[in-house]
């Protein structure tokens, strides 16, 4: 299961039930039900899960840039301790995480460290997971396009780059790459690899996406299953929020 940009600490975050709060009014109560509701259901039909992959920035962290206006708390303990039930509601054998941006998980200290020794995982900058031969490559950050069809470029890139290390010996060739950190879910690949940037686990809600962003938030999971030949399937379940949908403004 791989799943990325949980952001537990926003008000359109991952929120357990035991964290849920009207502080910011009832709609974002509703947010964050309609989003933990669907995110729970999905991984109990997933259940048995071998390994579950966090791609970085798993909290929200301080909230400097609005003023922590858009925080249920600021506390990173406690924004911790919310990711850290979310993620547990998995019940994997194993949990890899990779670190998000510094913005969100710490300038000074690396907050989602204390998350991983948490959950009992191994956390990473840049990883690559040899699942039954299929050689997955997780990193949190990509670029992004400002447009829907160039959208396959950075991921591209991606493979690219990691062609040129493994020809060097330098990196693993990887069969499938994932990225997060742009919170909308894109695939392309070619005959022998898959590339992506997997949804958040963040919903609509931040005053930055609103008034800078135009591409669509998608908010859901990814799974993969990973056979002895080497050979994989893979699937998504993507939330289209009834809690989240714009209506006009009537004068």
């Amino acid at each position: 299961m791989a799943v990325g940009d949980a952001h537990a600490g926003h008000r359109v975050g991952i929120c357990p039930p035991q964290f849920q709060t009207a502080i910011h009014g009832e709609q974002y109560h509703r947010i964050q039900v309609e989003l933990y509701d669907f995110y729970s259901k999905v991984v109990q039909l997933l259940k048995p899960i071998d390994i579950l992959i966090h791609n970085g920035d798993a909290i929200d962290g301080p909230g400097s840039r609005s003023g922590g206006t858009e925080l249920i708390t600021t506390d990173p303990n406690k924004q911790i301790e919310i990711a850290y039930q979310a993620l547990s509601l998995a019940e994997a054998d194993k949990y890899v995480l990779t670190h998000g941006t510094p913005y969100h998980t710490g300038q000074d200290t690396d907050h989602e460290k204390v998350l991983a020794d948490r959950l009992g995982a191994t956390i990473h900058s840049h990883v690559w997971l040899d699942v039954h031969g299929t050689v997955f490559d997780c990193k949190h950050k990509i670029g992004n396009s400002g447009v829907p069809h160039g959208k396959g470029t950075p991921i591209a890139k991606e493979w690219l780059w990691n062609q040129l290390w493994a020809i060097h010996d330098e990196q693993p060739k990887a069969d499938v790459y994932l990225r997060s950190h742009v919170h909308n879910h894109f695939f392309c690949g070619g005959p022998d690899w898959l590339g992506m940037t997997l949804p958040a686990l963040q919903g609509q809600g931040s005053k930055y996406g609103a008034r800078q962003c135009s591409q669509e938030v998608h908010f859901g999971v990814v799974w993969f299953d990973c056979y002895d030949d080497g050979s994989y399937k893979w699937n998504r379940k993507i939330l289209r929020a009834v809690s989240q949908k714009q209506a006009p403004l009537i004068l």
